[in-house]
């Protein structure tokens, strides 16, 4: 008994052919060949008849290429199944003695049932088995079984016209195979099938025996189809033929090549040389076809063909295309099992090094190597250690140390000690407190800012007395550009702290402040942790920037997580989420920074000490530009101080006109700006001196230099590149008068380093090769040139350059900004008022005119882009404006009768806020009394209903607004006094300041005394 299992790489393949071989039996032609004589000498036994089945699976309702894994069939049982009768058809026989049953021969089946086939045709001599879903042809073929009507006619089911059968998968094909009944079913099945017995059925699998090839010739029944069909032989063919020979044994040595390569064909050979007896070119050509993988139409056609010769043609057709496919499958699986040796062998190798290093004393393993590392670093700050970090540190190393290194959880632990080890626990840096010493490296750095350089001092000198320092919690607020951030790391500097800055704008998530809980993948510790590992001190100064503009979304709000860290009560047991062990901030020294401090949360305000830096008035800026940004900017421009002059004139306006925000970002951009035309200028006047200075000495060797043309260099670049012209080249006349010209018209600036881009112009389009060696050969000229004008003139001084008003434009532009004063003489209607900016304050005018009057027309228009608060103080003013009008002049009618529009200029710009309340009342009492106001008067405050005036912010920045605009009498609030008297005497110099309480105190300072005549 021979049980063959059909391997998965070939699904959808036929089985081995079935035929009955007497002993020796052969042909002339087959007994010779070289196949037939190892397949006869492989032969386990002689002198016996055997049946030889095997099967490949074609299962219809396979969802993968051509059919199912192999099956197992029993070829003692099929035999049985064919030859003798079943259990219960034997009972039958025994019922029915009378009657003795016959058993039809195939030849005598003329009219069969249809067995459509999904995938591959069935071929003569082999084994397929079907599975079949319609429940009505396989109740239909049992009942034949049993009338011992064994036949069937197999034929193959085609595709779709235009369809790829390639293309077409198995489960596809099944769903749609038994949907198609009698006529339609019968067109569409190849003509040509095969006459198979039924040799079993198991469930709804139907094991069918190829015998001979049918042609389908008429439809007989429609359910089942049942079809009229004629045997077909094959054509009459001699066996002498050489042509046929030559094919044949071409298949042969092609099989031959297939079994070397294809340990699959090779187990079906050796199996099929135990059976085979008697192997004809026709069955030898059915043999090829069924056991390839071609595509089901191509078996067809080898099915159809019925010329021996043709049909061994196709075969090898088929089977060349096997050994090409096999060839592709060996070196695929060649290079992945070198692959996979390769990295084998290098991984026992690696392995084999570390036991050998372990075994030395060379080297420990990872975890032994990892845990010595970690208590290294832990011995050496274990004296100032917490014990509560001791503890989780040793429970961290025993975990480790039972970890595998391949696991997940080793990493996690492996990092945390990492982290826990790495931070300075304990360790200070030396603090200086010498105040001397601390105020020299403010006053280095910045320039003003005695608030914030005063605060510092007295928390140095706290230190000092104490002998210890805390940290401190200070904000910076201020526009931008004040030097907020910077005035940080000086700090941090004249205290001899480490510095660490990170800007927390934008930022809304709360674990970016207090890191990560271990179970996440990627996890980090907060910037916190971070910043005392970086700096490796426990005593930094810690800058956090942009903490005003701190954001809020799904992850948490970062505000509230601050609150713990820049509370001096909490944070000296801060707790980060990835450590999980309380850290000591109480030493850290805390500076925010912030442009407002509105936008700042109550509590996180609360516990933060502001310092606000308001911003520089034209002075202050004059001595930062000259003993910072000029210095700095010389430095990186490369220029030195006698080669450049900015007249402080020329410096003033670029203040006023070009930088008159409150800070100096853009002014030392400005200032970058010159310097860097400023380079470019001296680099031209220098090569144009240089040239002159040739020129005098040897006129004729300049007379050769002139610039060759793109012919010239690219014939030259190969050999020594000349630039030597001949007596005829025009363009080598006059070039010592030309250079003299030039250098007496060295101070106009479009005439500067003409000499310098005509050598630009000599640039052409070379090879990369070509353009090196040319530039190599023309800075050896200009060095030469160089060379002569510096033995001519040595120590000729190049003439400084000047930038003053006359010719500031042309380095920086166009002015930005125009003074503010509109009116040199404020008309009637019109007051100057002061207003809080961004760029630090500005002066504002409110407008008011008369629209119409007329007998209760009272009425007030607004315009000027306005918000909420001010458009209110403009009704409230309207308001007070009408009863101070009615006390001090009874009889004048003028608001009960005149509709009026006050304005606010640049209407593009938005304004808002409550103190133009005072200089509103007094525009509508201006145009009520027909009085001018004072000339240099500018005012501020906010009224109330009953005339009283409130305090207002923005004091330093409305006064430097008010010397901007060559203001002398101010009107404060008289609640600012302190505000105004804390500003440093160069801002308050040359004013004249009235503080008030009560609007009838700004009416005498802006229009005095009036009586009914006047009004």
């Amino acid at each position: 008994m021979l049980k063959l299992l059909s391997t998965s790489c070939r699904q959808g393949r036929s089985g081995f052919p079935c035929s009955r071989f007497p002993d020796g039996a052969s042909n002339g032609a087959l007994e010779k060949s070289p196949l037939f004589r190892v397949i006869r000498s492989l032969r386990s036994y002689t002198g016996e008849k055997t049946l030889f089945r095997l099967t490949a699976s074609f299962s219809s309702d396979s969802g993968e290429g051509d059919g199912d894994a192999a099956k197992l069939v029993d070829a003692k049982a099929v035999e049985e199944a064919e030859y003798a009768s079943t259990g219960a058809e034997a009972e039958e026989a025994k019922a029915s003695s009378a009657i003795v049953p016959t058993i039809p021969r195939p030849e005598d089946h003329l009219n069969v049932m249809v067995v459509p086939l999904p995938h591959r045709p069935l071929f003569p001599g082999f084994y397929m088995p079907v599975s079949i879903k319609d429940s009505k042809l396989l109740s239909a073929l049992a009942d034949n079984c049993k009338r011992s009507v064994t036949y069937a006619g197999a034929f193959l089911f085609k595709d779709e016209p235009g369809t790829d059968p390639s293309l077409v998968s198995g489960t596809e094909t099944g769903k749609s195979i038994y949907e198609f009944k009698g006529q339609e079913l019968f067109n569409r099945l190849h003509d040509i099938g095969t006459l198979a017995q039924i040799s079993s059925i198991q469930g709804n699998e139907v094991y069918l025996l190829g015998h001979r090839r049918l042609r389908k010739m008429e439809m007989v029944d429609e359910e089942p189809l049942t079809v009229k069909v004629d045997h077909l032989k094959e054509l009459p063919y001699n066996k002498d033929d050489d042509v046929i020979k030559a094919t044949y044994f071409e298949v042969i040595s092609t099989l031959r090549d297939v079994l070397k390569i294809s340990s699959v064909w090779r187990e079906y050979a050796k199996t099929y040389s135990r059976y085979i007896g008697e192997f004809t070119y026709g069955r030898l050509a059915d043999f090829g076809a069924a056991l390839s993988m071609a595509n089901k139409l191509l078996c067809q056609q080898v099915l159809e063909e019925l010329d021996v010769h043709r049909r061994l043609k196709l075969t090898l057709d088929l089977i060349k295309k096997e050994i090409e496919i096999n060839k592709i499958q060996e070196s695929i699986a060649k290079a992945i099992e070198e692959k996979i040796s390769g990295e084998q062998r290098r991984y026992l190798l690696n392995e084999q090094l570390k036991a050998i290093k372990k075994e030395l004393g060379l080297e420990t393993d990872d975890k032994t190597a990892l845990s010595a590392k970690f208590r290294e670093r832990i011995e050496s700050k274990k004296d100032r250690c917490p014990p509560h970090v001791l503890q989780v540190f040793e429970e961290e190393l025993a975990k480790l140390q039972l970890l595998e290194a391949s696991s997940s959880e080793f990493n996690v632990t492996r990092n945390y000690l990492d982290w826990l080890t790495a931070l300075p626990w304990g360790d200070y840096s030396d603090e200086n407190f010498d105040v001397h010493n601390a105020q020299k490296i403010l006053d280095e750095d910045h320039y003003g800012l005695s608030d914030v350089k005063e605060r510092i001092l007295e928390f140095i000198a706290v230190g000092k007395l104490r002998g210890t320092s805390h940290g401190k919690i200070i904000c910076l607020s201020g526009p931008p550009g004040v030097g907020k951030t910077s005035i940080g790391r000086s700090i941090a500097r004249a205290l001899n702290r480490k510095f660490y800055r990170f800007s927390v704008g934008g930022l809304a998530d709360v674990a970016e402040i207090k890191g990560h809980r271990r179970t996440y993948i990627g996890a980090m510790p907060g910037k916190v942790v971070q910043c005392l590992k970086s700096v490796g001190t426990a005593n930094p100064l810690i800058l956090i920037d942009e903490i005003d503009k701190l954001g809020r979304g799904h992850a948490g709000d970062p505000a509230s997580a601050l609150l713990e860290l820049l509370d001096p009560e909490q944070n000296m047991n801060f707790l980060d989420h990835y450590l999980d062990v309380p850290i000591d901030l109480s030493k850290v020294l805390f500076v925010c920074t912030a442009n407002v401090i509105e936008t700042i949360p109550t509590p996180l305000l609360d516990r933060m000490e502001v310092i606000a830096i308001a911003g520089y008035i034209t002075d202050e800026k004059m001595h930062i530009a000259r003993d910072y940004l000029e210095k700095a900017t010389r430095e990186a421009c490369g220029i030195k101080p006698e080669q450049v002059e900015v007249t402080a004139a020329a410096l003033h306006e670029l203040i006023e006109n070009y930088c008159r925000e409150a800070g100096v970002r853009n002014l030392q951009k400005q200032i970058e700006k010159i310097y860097r035309k400023i380079a470019l200028q001296l680099v031209r006047k220098a090569i144009s001196i240089e040239t002159s200075a040739a020129a005098s000495i040897h006129p004729g060797k300049l007379e050769q230099y002139n610039e060759p043309s793109k012919e010239d260099l690219i014939e030259d670049v190969d050999g020594s590149l000349s630039f030597e012209k001949s007596d005829n080249d025009p363009s080598s006349e006059n070039v010592d008068a030309a250079a003299t010209a030039e250098s007496k018209n060295i101070a106009n600036p479009e005439q500067i380093g003409e000499t310098w881009e005509e050598v630009e112009m000599a640039e052409v389009d070379l090879s990369p090769d070509q353009t090196t060696r040319v530039g190599k050969q023309i800075n050896s000229k200009v060095d030469e040139v160089i060379e002569i004008g510096e033995k001519a003139g040595g120590d000729t001084e190049v003439d400084k350059v000047v930038i003053d008003v006359s010719n500031l434009v042309d380095f920086v532009g166009k002015p930005v900004f125009h003074a503010d004063r509109i009116y040199d003489q404020t008309p009637i209607g019109v007051v100057m008022g002061l207003a809080w900016t961004a760029l630090g304050g500005s002066t504002l005018y409110i407008e008011t005119t008369l629209v119409e009057q007329g007998e209760g027309k009272g009425a007030l228009h607004i315009t000027g882009q306005l918000g909420d608060v001010m458009k209110e103080s403009a009704q409230i003013a309207h308001t007070v404006a009408r009863a101070i009008l009615l006390e001090k002049v009874p009889e004048n009618p003028f608001f009960a009768n005149s509709k009026l529009h006050l304005h606010v200029p640049a209407g593009a710009t938005p304004k808002d806020g409550p103190s133009a309340g005072c200089t509103m009342i007094t525009s509508l009492l201006s145009l009520a009394i027909k009085k001018l106001v004072r000339k240099d008067l500018a005012m501020t405050g906010e009224v109330t209903l009953t005339g009283r005036i409130l305090p207002i912010g923005g004091v330093k920045e409305k006064t430097i607004a008010a010397r901007r605009s060559e203001v002398k009498t101010i009107i404060f609030p008289a609640a600012n006094r302190r505000d105004f008297d804390e500003l440093s005497d160069n801002v308050k110099e040359g004013l004249d300041v009235h503080f008030v309480d009560d609007y009838s105190q700004i009416f005498e300072l802006a229009f005095g005394s009036i009586d009914s005549s006047e009004s």
